[in-house]
């Protein structure tokens, strides 16, 4: 019977938090104005899970949502099966370049401009390098196609992306040519390094501006600009 009743308790608590969720359906739309336009680009709200969702609600409510899921904060543990990691708009705060600590590295991979890099890293957080940018550059003569690239913080150094990982290095050419951007998936997202903002901006937790969420049918799709992941790694 305590078994029976502890189910049930957990149930409830679990239907409260849906509930909790789901009602904050309209602050998932107020919170992306920049995204409202583009709502095709959009998952129904039904398709987000509810513990990422917590992450958009305020910071009362997502507490409790959290500690009634058993995470503790809104800031979801990587591993927890619940993307994307949703980080507080601090990380963004003004620091001794831009957004970051330090410029980007002048010797960026794939021939990508530093001048446009150290913008849209550092201090143009709402512009992005045009689409197919990507393709004017040596990428994809020197990319390894047979394995996996490890994806660097231009101003860091720190590993971000990881890529092709669940499937083939053709098939995340072609999403990035049709979408016009590198396009990664959650589980090639290195997430002790990376964080989404409530209005879908995908960040570096050090500060780097990288691109935008940009969730489609078959998941989360973080739409990264090249000038952004082109760093040479931490020595």
């Amino acid at each position: 019977r305590i078994h029976i009743k502890e189910m049930l308790m957990r149930r409830s608590a679990q239907a409260i938090a849906a509930l909790v969720c789901l009602s904050g359906c309209s602050a998932f739309t107020s919170v992306t104005p920049s995204l409202a336009t583009n709502a095709g680009a959009l998952r129904s709200f039904r398709t987000v899970p509810p513990v990422a969702m917590a992450g958009l609600l305020p910071s009362g409510i997502s507490k409790r949502i959290g500690d009634l899921f058993g995470l503790g904060s809104s800031e979801m543990k990587a591993g927890s099966g619940m993307y994307p990691i949703i980080g507080d708009e601090s990380i963004m705060d003004k620091k001794a370049h831009g957004t970051s600590a330090t410029p980007v590295q002048k010797d960026l991979r794939w021939n990508c401009d530093v001048g446009t890099a150290d913008k849209i890293c550092n201090f143009t957080r709402h512009y992005a390098e045009f689409a197919g940018y990507w393709e004017t550059t040596s990428f994809l003569k020197e990319v390894n196609r047979e394995g996996e690239t490890t994806y660097y913080d231009s101003n860091t150094g720190k590993p971000l992306f990881i890529a092709p990982r669940g499937r083939t290095f053709e098939a995340f050419v072609k999403e990035s040519k049709v979408h016009g951007w590198p396009s990664f998936r959650d589980e090639e997202v290195v997430w002790e390094n990376v964080r989404c903002l409530r209005d879908g901006e995908s960040v570096s937790v050090d500060g780097t501006h990288l691109g935008h969420n940009l969730p489609d049918r078959s998941g989360n799709r973080y739409c990264i600009n090249l000038v952004s992941v082109a760093g040479k790694p931490q020595k």
